[in-house]
């Protein structure tokens, strides 16, 4: 390992992505145009709000993405120098501009996003994996990914995938996976929970939003209920989710010690607008948990 490299906690590897966020009183349908009532641009992809969701959970994380040398790339590497992530593996690039989300949020704080992929297409595959966890989605290429996993694994980190976007994965792939985290509709698309641990998934965590999460692996599977709290704006709580799960393992919590504090971690951020401005500290989840005991 370089001597200069800094051992992380939690190393991300994922997209950058600047958020366009349009608000409405409710989605169109095919075809239609409705009005909106409010707009905003914030840093996202669910590389970017993981490994910010980590670092903010007390993690030391390190983030491998690629954005454009354009100003959305510099305001994505200030985010996430400001929020103390090491960034040395953030990498501008001229291959592509930066990566863009289009977002529509609802009156009932529901969300639809399109990516478009840009610089992320050209993520570097981490050189080095110096690190306990290694958390990875699928926002950036298949290969990357693999790459990834197959140097955790080297390295003896634990690898985690958050399969979202949701696409089919070879079981070459899902073998290397110790961690899945889908949503409910990611699961049924990767085949269930059975077909991932038939894979070599070790632990599976479907994320259920108002229903809490699902726990399975060899000892057995049970719930974890959601934290109650009043939403405004669901962009990036399975990304606060993920985050914070991966910074309490790295902490050395168990599984579902990790879980527990991951679903109050998800549930903060529904309280608030946007994605990264969303994402709450290690503080916010001590005094949310505190509140509720």
């Amino acid at each position: 390992m370089d001597a200069d490299r800094v051992w992380a906690d939690v190393l991300v590897v994922g997209s950058a992505n600047l958020d366009l966020v349009a608000r409405t009183a409710r989605h169109p349908l095919p075809g239609e145009t409705v009005l909106g009532h409010d707009y905003q641009e914030h840093p996202g992809g669910k590389g970017l709000n993981q490994a910010v969701a980590a670092a903010r959970s007390g993690a030391r994380t390190r983030f491998v993405a690629a954005v454009g040398r354009d100003n959305a790339g510099e305001r994505l590497h200030e985010v996430a120098a400001n929020n103390g992530i090491i960034v040395d593996d953030l990498t501008p690039t001229d291959a592509a501009p930066t990566g863009r989300a289009m977002i529509i949020v609802d009156d009932r704080a529901e969300n639809s996003i399109v990516v478009i992929p840009g610089a992320n297409e050209h993520c570097p595959t981490p050189e080095v994996v110096d690190a306990t966890v290694v958390l990875v989605q699928l926002e950036v290429p298949l290969p990357i990914v693999a790459a990834t996993f197959t140097a955790a694994r080297s390295a003896g980190a634990l690898t985690v995938l958050n399969p979202a976007p949701a696409t089919a994965l070879s079981p070459a792939l899902l073998a290397l996976c110790d961690v899945v985290i889908p949503n409910e509709h990611e699961v049924e698309l990767l085949g269930g929970v059975d077909a991932l641990h038939a894979a070599g998934v070790t632990t599976v965590i479907v994320t259920q939003g108002a229903a809490g999460i699902r726990i399975s692996d060899a000892h057995g599977t049970r719930s974890v209920p959601a934290f109650p709290v009043t939403p405004v704006d669901t962009t990036g709580a399975g990304d606060a989710f993920c985050g914070a799960f991966a910074a309490g393992v790295a902490a050395g919590l168990d599984i579902d010690a990790a879980c527990a504090r991951a679903v109050v971690a998800g549930a903060l951020a529904t309280t608030q607008h946007g994605a990264v401005p969303s994402l709450p500290t290690s503080s916010d989840i001590d005094a949310a948990l505190s509140a509720e005991s």
